[in-house]
């Protein structure tokens, strides 16, 4: 047989040893998929979590040599990163931080080198990673640095509905600081790219959230939108952008504003993620803008009390397969 030269190998990262990631991505893996799968993690642990939960996988050696073939239920070809330390399930370690980051930095340097067309990330522990002495805010912010690049942008999906996010992981009392004008201005242009060019929207129509209650209240509930929000917004309009708002958060999601909106911009991480995981939590898919590279992610945490019993489920991971597997299409 020829081989299919359009055959996306999309790689998966296994995440915090601890924690559920091993679990999903060992699931994802009993089903077929119209991609090439590769993962990256301990064999050893995967091994074990397989016999743990009761699931036959068998796990291949891969080679760069492999030619792409669409993934076969119940075979994982795996790229094996040894531990640092002993893992039991629910139970971390600092001592493995730096296996996480090493998933992390293989699987940049394949999608950086073509090999791959996607990354595909299960959660990490960052509270961990950083009691090992690494400074580390999250996968978005790690990629951004290690890839140098410029202006990244972290937007949550789930169906139609988007949200990217201004800021991201701040304490609260530091969100009104970090939104300048030439932030947010770099923050639009990125999601209004991607939009573009990863998902295809030709003339995407991006609703922005006012900061404060009310959007703000004309300067009388905070000056972020009369200072900041509104002036980008009206000079992104003025090039060309469909931009609506500064709008009050607690209403820019009903009907009848979605209806007419591709994305939502929210100015910090827990003011538009509870609506989009309210609605669809194990659909959801968080992805990074503005990479050079497609990455997309599960849009939940380890869970380390669900680690190793079974009960976890895959379907933000598949989420995110399929998604990565959609966006790569056009990259």
């Amino acid at each position: 047989m020829t081989p299919d030269a359009t055959l996306k190998k999309i790689i998966i990262t296994s995440g915090e040893p601890a924690g559920i990631g091993p679990d999903i991505v060992l699931k994802a893996a009993t089903r077929s998929w119209p991609v090439h799968l590769i993962a990256v993690g301990s064999r050893d642990l995967l091994a074990s979590r397989a016999r743990a939960l009761g699931l036959s996988v068998n796990l291949a050696a891969y080679s760069a040599t492999d030619v792409a073939k669409p993934h076969v239920a119940g075979e994982l070809p795996l790229i094996d990163i040894p531990l640092q330390a002993d893992c039991h399930a629910g139970v971390l370690d600092p001592a493995n931080a730096s296996y996480v980051l090493a998933q992390l930095d293989l699987a940049m340097a394949m999608c950086q080198a073509g090999e791959t067309a996607a990354m595909v990330t299960a959660p990490v522990q960052k509270s961990v990673i950083n009691d090992a002495g690494i400074p580390f805010l999250g996968h978005t912010e790690y990629l951004a640095t290690a890839t140098n690049t410029p202006h990244v942008a972290m937007m949550l999906a789930s169906g139609d509905l988007r949200v990217a996010l201004t800021t991201t992981h701040l304490p609260l009392a530091d969100v009104s600081g970090a939104i300048t004008q030439e932030h947010l201005e770099q923050t639009l242009t990125v999601l209004h790219t991607d939009l573009v060019n990863r998902f295809g929207i030709g003339q995407p129509s991006v609703t922005v959230l006012g900061l404060n209650p009310h959007a703000g209240e004309g300067g009388h509930l905070g000056s972020e939108e009369v200072n900041t929000i509104a002036p980008v917004c009206k000079a992104m309009r003025k090039r060309g952008f469909s931009i609506e708002g500064p709008l009050p958060a607690d209403s820019a999601f009903i009907p009848a504003i979605r209806a007419k909106t591709d994305a939502y911009l929210a100015m910090y991480h827990d003011q538009g993620l509870p609506v989009l995981k309210a609605l669809g939590f194990q659909g959801a898919v968080n992805i990074t803008l503005g990479l050079p590279f497609t990455r997309t992610s599960v849009d939940h945490g380890t869970a380390l009390a669900l680690a190793g019993t079974g009960e976890a489920e895959a379907g933000s991971l598949a989420a995110a397969i399929e998604m990565a597997i959609e966006l790569s299409s056009r990259a």
